[in-house]
Parts: C-alpha cells; sequence; structure tokens
C-alpha cells in the first residue's frame, strides 16, 4: 500500500471522526421561559416573539455546540403575579419576567420610579437611568443576586394615566372615589380625596365592572389588552410618567454553568431586548390611545399647570421611602437623589423635586 494511499485513509478516518465528534459534542439544553402575565402585554410577546428565537439564532450562528429546548409557561400557569424571583430562585423555570412592582420587599431600590411621579413618559430614559443605577450602587444588583438571578435586560411601563367611569374635569373631582392603584401608586392618590384599591391589570375590569372601584390607575398597553377602556372610558391623561416595572431575568446558577461564550449571548440579546422593548413601547403608546379613542374613549390631557397642582396636592413619597430604607440599612436617600440627579441630567423636568423635604 502506497504512502500516499495510506496517508489518504488516515485523514479520511480522522476527517471522519472529528464529524462524528462535532455531532456528538452538540448540548441539548431544557429551559423554561415564564412569566406572571400572558403575552398580550408587550413584555411578555417580545420575550416570546425576540428574546428566545435571537437566541437560538446567535447559538446556532456561534457553531450550535448548545441548543435550547424551550418550554414556555405564560400567563401564570407555571407562576403566579409576583412570585417570579421565588421561581428563579428555586429553579422552576430558567428565564422570567420579575415583575419589580409587584416584589417590592425583594426589591425595593429598584421602586425608586413609583416614588417620584410625574415624571418623563419616555420609558428609554426611565430605564436608562434604572440601568445606571444598579450597575452603581451594589445593593441594587445585589437584590437580583440574593434572588440566585442574573439581570438580562429591564424594561418598563409606558406612563401612567387615570381611567374613569365618570369624566375627571379636575382634581376634585377625585373626592369619594375608589380607584385601582398597585402597590406604591396608591400613594399618588393620597390627600387627593380618592380612595386606592389595590388590584392588578388582570382584575381592574372586573373591579369597575361590577362597582367595587370607579376606575385605575393604568397604563395604555396594560389598558388596552386588558379592556379598561370598555368599563372606563373616560382617559385623564395626567402623565404621573413611566415607571421601571421589571426585567427579564435568568436563574445565575444556570447561567454561570454555560461556557462564556453562550453566557455571553444570553447577556447581549437581553440588553437588546431592553432596547427594542423601549422601542417597541414608545412607538404603540400613541397607537393604542388612538385605539381606544376610536373605540369610544374620552381623552382628556391634563395641562402643565394643571398637572404642577395635582403634584403638589399629595404629600411627598420619596423622603419616607427613602428614610424607611435608611433605618433597614439599605441606601434610600443615596438612590432617592441619585435617580433625580440622573433624570435631571437626562433632561426631564419634574413638577416637584421629590428628593426635597
Amino acid at each position: 500500500m502506497s504512502a500516499v494511499f495510506k496517508s489518504g485513509i488516515a485523514i479520511g478516518v480522522l476527517a471522519m471522526a472529528l464529524l462524528s465528534q462535532s455531532a456528538h459534542a452538540q448540548k441539548t439544553i431544557k429551559m423554561t421561559a415564564f412569566a406572571g402575565h400572558p403575552p398580550v402585554f408587550p413584555w411578555v410577546k417580545l420575550l416570546d416573539d425576540y428574546f428566545i428565537p435571537e437566541v437560538d439564532k446567535r447559538l446556532a450562528a456561534a457553531g450550535g455546540k448548545v441548543k435550547i429546548e424551550w418550554n414556555r409557561a405564560y400567563g401564570g400557569t407555571l407562576v403566579k403575579l409576583g412570585s417570579e424571583s421565588t421561581a428563579l430562585k428555586d429553579g422552576l423555570g430558567e428565564i422570567g419576567f420579575v415583575s419589580t412592582i409587584f416584589e417590592a420587599p425583594k426589591f425595593p431600590l429598584q421602586n425608586i420610579t413609583y416614588y417620584t411621579p410625574f415624571g418623563t413618559d419616555d420609558i428609554s430614559i426611565v430605564a436608562k437611568v434604572i440601568t445606571s443605577l444598579q450597575n452603581k450602587i451594589p445593593e441594587m444588583k445585589a437584590a437580583w443576586t440574593k434572588n440566585n438571578a442574573v439581570f438580562l435586560g429591564g424594561t418598563g411601563l409606558d406612563a401612567y394615566h387615570l381611567f374613569t367611569k365618570a369624566p375627571i374635569a379636575k382634581l376634585d373631582d377625585l373626592k369619594g372615589l375608589k380607584i385601582n392603584a398597585p402597590g406604591p401608586s396608591a400613594n399618588w392618590l393620597k390627600d387627593t380625596g380618592a380612595i386606592a384599591v389595590a388590584g392588578t391589570l388582570q382584575t381592574y375590569y372586573n373591579d369597575i365592572q361590577t362597582g367595587v372601584t370607579s376606575g385605575a390607575l393604568t397604563f395604555a398597553t396594560g389598558g388596552f389588552p386588558a379592556k379598561i377602556y370598555e368599563v372606563a372610558p373616560n382617559i385623564t391623561k395626567v402623565n404621573y410618567g413611566a415607571q421601571f416595572g421589571g426585567a427579564l431575568a435568568m436563574n445565575k446558577k444556570v447561567l454561570d454553568r454555560l461556557p462564556k461564550d453562550v453566557q455571553k449571548i444570553f447577556l447581549d440579546v437581553g440588553q437588546d431586548y431592553s432596547e427594542k422593548f423601549n422601542a417597541l413601547l414608545t412607538s404603540t403608546t400613541n397607537d393604542l390611545m388612538r385605539k381606544m379613542a376610536a373605540a369610544g374613549a374620552h381623552i382628556r390631557e391634563v395641562p402643565p399647570a394643571e398637572r404642577k397642582q395635582w403634584a403638589s396636592a399629595i404629600p411627598n413619597p420619596a423622603i419616607p421611602w427613602a428614610k424607611d430604607l435608611d433605618a433597614k440599612g439599605l441606601p434610600g436617600t443615596k438612590v432617592l437623589k441619585a435617580y433625580m440627579a440622573e433624570m435631571k441630567a437626562n433632561g426631564v423636568e419634574y413638577p416637584r423635586d421629590w428628593s426635597q423635604e
């Protein structure tokens, strides 16, 4: 047998071995993506429509050594709203949307936006500032680590407005009304004469329809899919400001076990998810307002002078919030001052400085 022939055989055997090794090198990992909200809401829809397929696409482009077999569990089918971080911590799922507004005890500092109302309706600025503070203030980042979670990409909610059965022509019209207000947004109604009633997007419609409440504090991208405008067709555009509402997060132990290049894909796509979400929210909000108006909703824009009156009417919610966290060993005052400073540096003008007594 000639040396050339033997060499050819050897090369062929080696190639076959490498191909076989490559074929068997692919690792399939099962992952569950979950959310308490259903996919009609944009933060869940984008997880399904962009994050998952984009991760798959980039893994394939990187050589396909890792493949994800996805299980989707949205709308509370696996985890109820407000329990998402617990599910991540306990390993019930690998990727989840954590609604920090409904998990305030675990993410108190992330809720700073709800204690500084009447800010901007530009969610990209809010998300940018919160992400910046999480990178600068260790205690904010630690809130995720303590829950065995890694922050992938923050999202927010477009500006909150008032949806009511009867029209609100002035601040005094709130007197005696029961209004659904989630979590700390109840502070926005103090001393206005309105009574805040707890609830979520899943409960508002029935609460208003049955007379439990007369309306809700909510936002276009939530109010439209939940059809709040059908039972509360009067929308008073107070503009309480866009709010940081939560983030896409990943089980830390799962992420840490992945190869470094695969980890980077998840982190990069998480950042892109956040940017795409902010762009989607901005483009969607005005369109939904038009759709609600076309469906019969009556929309009143609150002018700046009246908006300042609304902001001045309520007790300052930020100072007590900050001092309470200070007493618990968390940098409440530091976060409050840093947040207001960064928002102002980004061109946001408040009708009231919440960092002042």
